[in-house]
């Protein structure tokens, strides 16, 4: 159980949405765990426990409030922004690597051995791997079941249940309903399965969200075939454990768009786990800009637009591809060399209406490369290359952050600004910085902040653990595309 017992109380009592996620509360007397921001009346101290995850309510007996839904609140930030043994299997379960791989290959991923990655699980989560699992199968299924019209059959196995029985035992149990119950008492329309490969959800986040930079900024460096963009809706190819895919988002006000379409329903986790870590929705922007706004310069770009995020990636490998293409050449140039990478080594996919033609190149299949690049950065890009291929560097959500930096930092032609890029996008650094950025040291200029790399970085301790948010700020001073959305016509 969490022992901040009367700081999670406060919260409580408060209705404070913003702790929703970080943890759950249980009362005793309704064996049920709500989210901190439940409108049902206050329990008594002493029916109050508080878990740090749905998991380790569930493990001790509790079943999800059916008015607060607290299986439907964002994720903990802290499985995102830390880069300890805990944050990486958090990550890998939530990208389905239980479902496709047991907890084995999960301890194998992040280099524990079974028994030592279950006691590290217990202790920091309330609940081993197996546990986490089925807590994100049950969230999954819920959602399949009150947005969709899919069939219960196809909902349990796109959740990444096993068999239907253990879909409707594991239901019954966390939500204290059966599936059918939980469908006829949701409220608003279903999504309609297209052939049973498509798919329409919406994805929570903590308020507030500006979008300008986030999805301005994938708009403005999107690989021709593999992103686009039409009208507000960003799209994009993903390359998936059971076939190709291709999701779809859109922001609004409360939530955002989410429309997958799926070669097998059983990448559904997976899909929604990498569009949430790309457009880090687990954030929590009150903490955020609370922390950057102690500084003068920064308090006005903050007050302006809050809640900027950091726009992340959907493969770490193809950031870090993406990242060295990007040296020293203008946004427009990056696109080029990246588009003429996919045309020629890229997997075709089909999109019918769409503009999107290839997934991005696999590692694997760039031994050879010919483009018109200079030949250090060539050099840089074949090592690059045989790093991931080799599994020397390991970029994914169960990497190790530290040992992918000094990776990185042996390797000729990946300078402080390629790194910084790669851990802030690929890899997810919350206070990773971009000192020698034109646009960064131009926008400290203009807010007369220091504009020396070293002199910047001083002033940056300031900024964190949050420094990879202020540069997102930092970046809004200049009239910037990244900063567009919608796009300029």
């Amino acid at each position: 159980m969490v022992e901040d017992f009367e700081r999670c109380y406060l919260a409580v009592q408060s209705r404070d949405p913003r702790f929703d996620g970080w943890f759950f509360t249980a009362v005793t007397s309704t064996h049920i765990y709500c989210r901190p921001s439940c409108p049902a009346q206050t329990p008594m101290r002493k029916n109050v426990r508080f878990y740090p995850s749905a998991a380790a309510a569930q493990l001790a007996g509790f079943r999800a409030c059916k008015r607060c839904r607290p299986d439907a609140s964002p994720g903990s930030p802290e499985w995102n922004s830390r880069a300890d043994v805990a944050a990486r299997a958090m990550r890998l379960i939530a990208d389905g690597l239980v479902d496709r791989e047991g907890v084995n290959g999960l301890a194998q991923h992040v280099g524990y051995s079974v028994r030592q990655l279950e006691r590290v699980l217990q202790n920091e989560i309330g609940a081993g791997p197996i546990a986490i699992a089925r807590a994100q199968r049950a969230q999954t299924a819920r959602i399949l079941i009150e947005t969709t019209g899919l069939a219960m059959t196809d909902v349990a196995f796109a959740a990444g249940f096993a068999s239907v029985r253990q879909f409707n035992d594991t239901v019954q149990a966390v939500f204290a309903s059966s599936p059918t119950t939980l469908r006829s008492r949701a409220k608003g329309p279903r999504g309609v399965a297209e052939a049973s490969t498509a798919i329409q959800l919406r994805l929570a986040f903590r308020q507030p969200l500006c979008p300008d930079n986030l999805f301005g900024h994938l708009a403005a460096t999107a690989v021709p075939g593999v992103e686009e963009v039409r009208g507000q809706t960003y799209r994009r190819t993903l390359r998936l454990a059971h076939g190709p895919g291709i999701v779809e988002l859109t922001p609004t006000p409360d939530y955002i768009s989410c429309r997958a379409v799926l070669s097998d329903m059983r990448d559904l986790t997976a899909t929604i786990a990498r569009s949430r870590w790309l457009l880090d929705l687990d954030a929590d922007p009150v903490a955020i800009d609370r922390q950057l706004s102690i500084d003068e310069s920064l308090a006005p770009l903050i007050a302006k637009s809050p809640g900027r995020r950091v726009p992340r990636c959907v493969d770490g490998a193809e950031m870090a591809l993406r990242a060295v293409l990007g040296q020293q050449v203008s946004t427009s140039a990056a696109q080029t060399h990246a588009g003429r990478l996919v045309e020629r080594h890229g997997d075709p996919v089909s999109d019918a209406g769409g503009g999107l033609t290839h997934l991005f190149p696999l590692p694997s299949a760039l031994r050879k490369v010919d483009l018109a690049m200079p030949t250090r950065r060539r050099d840089t890009f074949a090592a690059l290359v045989q790093a991931l291929r080799s599994g020397d560097l390991e970029l994914g959500p169960g990497g190790d952050r530290d040992q992918a930096m000094n990776t990185l930092s042996t390797m000729p032609g990946i300078g402080p600004w390629t790194r910084q890029v790669i851990a802030m996008r690929a890899l997810g650094d919350a206070d990773a910085f971009l000192e020698t950025d034109l646009g960064v040291r131009h926008a400290a200029e203009l807010l007369g902040l220091p504009t020396s790399p070293a002199a910047l970085v001083n002033r940056s301790q300031n900024w964190r653990p949050w420094r990879a948010y202020a540069v997102q700020y930092l970046w809004s001073v200049d009239d910037h595309r990244i900063n567009d959305w919608p796009p300029r016509s």
